[in-house]
């Protein structure tokens, strides 16, 4: 079965990881720009939800200016052996955006089927924006401690595979629960498109393991903490995001945010916003949790969120993947090779978009994006 595309036909919220389920059109040239060359004037992508099935979060009133201060960049890297380019990655994963901040300053920014106003889907990259949200709620007091039980803000979960399990484990994604990642998300994605809010579904899942004792990659723990976020905050996900950090971060532009039949937002997914603004996101992180001169996320958050969270598995933190060795970078991904990089080392911010789902390494990827920094750091 292809999944090489993103159908503006498609029904419903969408998920993170639809390796499973078949979808068509869209299909994006291979071709790569330099990176300092002109933005093509094309059309922006089509939606992909439909009316009812998404929230709108609104921007800022003063947005972050972004400057543009293109120059050329010439990346090359070796990987597997072999000397590869960085235009050439762009070109087999089938990029359709790219922003390379260095600061606040646009140093590379190229689009393919798509302009600046496209709003691309983010896929898992949500899951960090998330993870924030469960941050700030933190710090404000509405969430006690993340090694309270997830079922102390969520009783429903009472009785489930997430009885008695803490936040913190759900963060770090080792909840417990039965999952498997391929299956279990395109089987829940089929019963939401048939109308059953996907909370039942969260209440419905079973324990496999002891928590706490291994990672899982899990998309279900991700819809959870959205939903602790609404009930902790008494306001909806959507809602507390919009007013905790996309208006305080200095977002431009109006973000669109999936949910399902019930209401809640999915949290582990889906995620529409422009490449700018997603860069933004990384250069709040950049910055320590700081925008427009205050403190938008806790400094703690930030630093806690983005090192290892478990020994058995250093290279994830609280829903942020983590450069290894000793460079302190990290990364928001989502699946087909959606990435916003953060390199505080170098300070240097990528962000990667696609509109087709294409192979995706994230080693190789990670090993690209720390030459690209490093070309920013060499020429300014």
């Amino acid at each position: 079965m292809r999944t090489t595309g993103i159908t503006h036909r498609l029904r419903g919220p969408v998920v993170a990881t639809i390796a499973a389920l078949t979808l068509a059109g869209w299909a994006v040239p291979a071709r790569a720009l330099p990176l300092a060359a002109p933005i093509p004037l094309t059309r922006a992508a089509p939606d992909v939800a439909e009316a009812g099935s998404f929230d709108l979060v609104r921007p800022s009133a003063r947005p972050v200016e972004l400057r543009s201060a293109p120059r050329r960049l010439s990346v090359t890297y070796a990987y597997k052996g072999d000397e590869r380019t960085f235009d050439d990655f762009l070109a087999r994963t089938k990029t359709n955006g790219l922003v390379v901040l260095d600061g606040r300053h646009i140093v590379a920014e190229r689009y393919v089927k798509a302009d600046r106003g496209t709003r691309f889907q983010s896929w898992s990259m949500a899951k960090s924006f998330t993870s924030t949200a469960i941050g700030i709620a933190l710090h404000e007091g509405r969430i006690r401690s993340i090694d309270d039980p997830v079922t102390r803000y969520l009783p429903e979960l009472r009785g489930s595979g997430y009885d008695g399990v803490s936040i913190r484990n759900l963060l770090r994604m080792s909840s417990g629960i039965a999952w498997d990642e391929r299956s279990d998300v395109p089987k829940v994605q089929m019963a939401a498109n048939r109308g059953r809010p996907v909370g039942e579904l969260a209440a419905r899942q079973v324990r496999g393991w002891e928590p706490g004792s291994r990672f899982e990659y899990t998309s279900m723990n991700s819809f959870v903490l959205a939903k602790l976020v609404t009930r902790a905050t008494g306001m909806p996900y959507h809602r507390y995001v919009e007013e905790k950090i996309w208006k305080p971060a200095g977002m431009a532009s109006t973000a669109r945010v999936d949910k399902d039949s019930g209401g809640d937002s999915l949290g582990y997914c889906c995620y529409h916003a422009t490449d700018r603004d997603f860069a933004r996101f990384g250069l709040l992180y950049l910055r320590e949790g700081k925008a427009g001169g205050r403190q938008v996320v806790p400094r703690s958050w930030v630093r806690t969120s983005t090192t290892p969270s478990a020994s058995f598995n250093p290279g994830y933190g609280l829903h942020w993947w983590l450069g290894d060795g000793d460079r302190g970078d990290f990364m928001a991904a989502g699946f087909g090779g959606q990435y916003v990089y953060v390199s505080p080392e170098r300070g240097v911010v990528i962000v990667k978009s696609s509109l087709s789902a294409s192979a995706n390494d994230r080693r190789e990827a990670l090993t690209a994006f720390r030459a690209v920094a490093a070309e920013v750091a060499r020429t300014r």
